[in-house]
């Protein structure tokens, strides 16, 4: 091999480790010009991303890219444990027709300021769809190289087979009874073969689908029939948190409730109202939507595509100090991750913590985050509250591992909120 061919074949196998991306088996956005990514049940906006094994049920991917040019992007599914590792099976044992595809389905935006391609797809399709039931997680990558990510997304297909009953309710440390919510809960497999229900079943439980407050109970406190109760005096308590933080921004012709200004030049610029602390000493009560988002535009006719790029300015003010931690914006918008991206900076001079996030046009939820530098225990505690009587939801899962199988199914789902929102 000459010396030419030496030197373009390195720089070839450096480009295509730069492009390399490591796995995040997570809800995960891997480039900076990949936003307002929503993941649901396509029946309903915004919805947990689960679906029924062989039914009509699809789950609705929709993302944009601000590139503003089209890419060869391809998708797969991958199954995984109740943990989310990857299951000990290839992708021929759990997915029908093909092992990937490719993502055909793109509009590119109109009369915007901010340029980009918007991309949709839905699964199950007659291309890729599962064969069993379990997590998975949804990839996305460019010109059928996976390690070439875009986006990673948790789904979930259940196949009913075990009955949840759950409840709310306080906690029993009487310390945390006025910020807590415990939830007890039994599963009934009388629909399964289970021979060692303290190791075949495993129940998960997220509040708001977030994936950082699960809880995986491995053992029932009590075992009653085909009945598995779970009700121990400390297992199962969240923090109520607060109702979400909200804005408005489907408009740029009007102000909406929290918008204090709204600039239209060379780009699109909204600042918003400034936040403080809302560590009360009682409840009160705000409509939210549990930390989701969605994508609107009023002063147009499709929001996928005509819905613009604004630079959203949030400032807040509150006594905690910039030399004991850090203080981030979060919501489902950004996955609720909790890095550069997401961090406030702090002016001294106005006794403020800043930041601007570059969102579409719609309505978002969002909350404020305190990681103090001692512990690195991220909370809400300290800027929005926690309270027994805010609203949530929780999602219970129920994960079954059958005797010789080498994956585990997913055989039970339940959302629980509180009574206000039956």
């Amino acid at each position: 091999m000459n010396k030419r061919l030496t030197i373009l074949l390195i720089i070839s196998l450096l480009a295509v480790k730069s492009f390399a991306q490591a796995i995040v088996y997570n809800s995960y956005t891997y480039r900076p010009e990949i936003k307002s990514v929503e993941c649901y049940n396509a029946e309903k906006e915004g919805s947990f991303p689960i679906i029924n094994l062989r039914s009509n049920e699809q789950i609705q991917l929709n993302f944009d890219d601000l590139t503003g040019q089209s890419r060869n992007y391809y998708y797969t599914l991958q199954h995984c444990d109740a943990q989310w590792a990857p299951s000990n099976l290839s992708p021929a044992e759990y997915l029908q027709s093909f092992m990937e595809d490719r993502l055909l389905n793109y509009w590119y935006a109109s009369g915007t300021v901010q340029k980009y391609v918007h991309y949709e797809l839905k699964l199950p399709n007659q291309n890729i769809a599962p064969k069993l039931s379990g997590n998975y997680i949804l990839k996305v990558y460019e010109d059928g190289d996976q390690r070439r990510l875009a986006l990673t997304r948790r789904i979930y297909v259940v196949n009913t087979r075990a009955g949840i009953n759950a409840e709310m309710v306080p906690s029993n440390n009487v310390a945390l009874r006025p910020t807590n919510q415990k939830i007890n809960f039994q599963v009934d497999y009388a629909g399964i073969n289970v021979s060692n229900p303290y190791n075949d079943i495993k129940v998960l439980i997220m509040q708001n689908s977030r994936p950082e407050t699960a809880v995986l109970n491995t053992r029932p406190t009590n075992v009653r029939g085909t009945q598995l109760l779970y009700n121990d005096y400390q297992s199962n308590d969240f923090a109520g948190g607060n109702e979400f933080r909200h804005f408005d921004i489907r408009s740029l012709k009007l102000n909406s409730e929290r918008v204090a200004r709204i600039f239209k030049d060379t780009a699109n610029t909204v600042l918003l109202l400034g936040d403080a602390s809302r560590r009360q000493s009682a409840y009160l009560f705000q409509y939210d939507n549990d930390g989701n988002f969605f994508i609107r535009n009023q002063d147009g006719r499709d929001a996928r595509v005509d819905a613009d790029y604004i630079q959203v300015y949030f400032g807040l003010n509150i006594n905690l100090p910039a030399t004991e931690g850090d203080v981030y914006i979060t919501g489902k918008f950004n996955d609720y991750r909790l890095d550069a991206s997401s961090k406030l900076q702090y002016d001294a001079s106005r006794n403020i913590y800043t930041t601007n996030l570059l969102l579409k046009q719609g309505v978002y939820d969002y909350q404020y985050v305190w990681v103090p530098r001692n512990t690195n225990l991220a909370s809400t505690t300290e800027t929005e509250g926690s309270y027994f009587e805010t609203e949530n939801e929780y999602q219970l899962l129920v994960y079954y591992h059958a005797p010789g199988a080498r994956w585990e199914e997913l055989v039970g789902y339940r959302l629980l909120t509180n009574a206000q929102k039956r």
